[in-house]
């Protein structure tokens, strides 16, 4: 039973130090809080006020994240195209010269999935308890753990810093469109797009899939066998959650009218 405590306890893979990555408990706490004030103290505080109006810290949050994962974005292509094998991502050695940054492009995205908490806080402060759907609160509490999980029992990079480039790719998207949004007057103007972040958010999960198969087929990869394995489930797990989310959002709303009209 003990001996699962001992694997957590075990040293990190990368002697890299950096603030969150010394333990799993900063992590955890910040989840446990994180998930605590959405799915009760939050709403509870909010029941009867009426909700903040936020759209200037939001659109301000938009231009950071952005900015943020667009710095991140050409920063991983930059790198990956001079340091990685593309065809079999392995995790660069200690004394590697891009080593460095390796490090710290894995460590800023590790720490922007913090950053994104605050999407869901906003929806609490806001009232929006409809944004507030099972998708949404488990990818949020499930990225940050499974980063530093990442970090501290396979280091730095590699693998799993191709499939995160995916994500990063689709946040500059989203939070695009998520400006563009809070800067129309006809919030419903936009719409019609909206369905299509979705879409690119489900094609990631597809190239990650298929990324992860191709490379636990190649027999001669120093790549390590675990991590598509992993990014792999992962992948599985997120398209059926996706998938669920697209069908009840986009598709199931336009049967409704033309049944109603059928049986009238």
């Amino acid at each position: 039973m003990f001996a699962m405590f001992d694997v957590l306890n075990a040293p990190p893979a990368d002697p890299f130090q950096a603030p969150l990555l010394d333990s799993h408990w900063p992590t955890l706490i910040i989840l446990a809080a994180y998930l605590l004030f959405v799915l009760k103290v939050g709403r509870k505080l909010m029941e009867k006020r009426e909700p903040f109006d936020l759209r200037g810290v939001i659109k301000v949050y938009n231009i950071v994240q952005i900015l943020y994962n667009g710095i991140m974005l050409v920063g991983s292509v930059y790198f990956m195209l001079n340091a990685y094998d593309l065809r079999c991502i392995a995790n660069l050695p200690l004394d590697h010269e891009w080593k460095n940054t390796e490090r710290w492009l894995t460590y800023v995205y590790f720490l922007n999935k913090f950053l994104d908490l605050l999407d869901t806080i906003f929806f609490v402060l806001r009232k929006k308890d409809r944004h507030l759907s099972f998708l949404h609160i488990f990818h949020h509490a499930f990225m940050p753990y499974f980063c530093f999980l990442y970090i501290r029992f396979h280091g730095h990079g590699g693998h799993g810093f191709f499939l995160c480039f995916f994500n990063v790719a689709v946040h500059v998207a989203m939070y695009t469109y998520y400006y563009i949004s809070s800067i129309r007057k006809d919030a419903q103007a936009n719409i019609w797009f909206k369905k299509y972040i979705t879409i690119v958010q489900l094609t990631q999960f597809f190239i990650i899939l298929v990324h992860c198969i191709y490379t636990l087929r190649q027999a001669d990869c120093i790549a390590s066998r675990a991590i598509p394995v992993y990014g792999g489930l992962v992948a599985v797990t997120f398209i059926i959650l996706f998938t669920n989310f697209y069908v009840r959002a986009y598709i199931l709303p336009q049967k409704k009218p033309t049944s109603k009209r059928k049986v009238q």
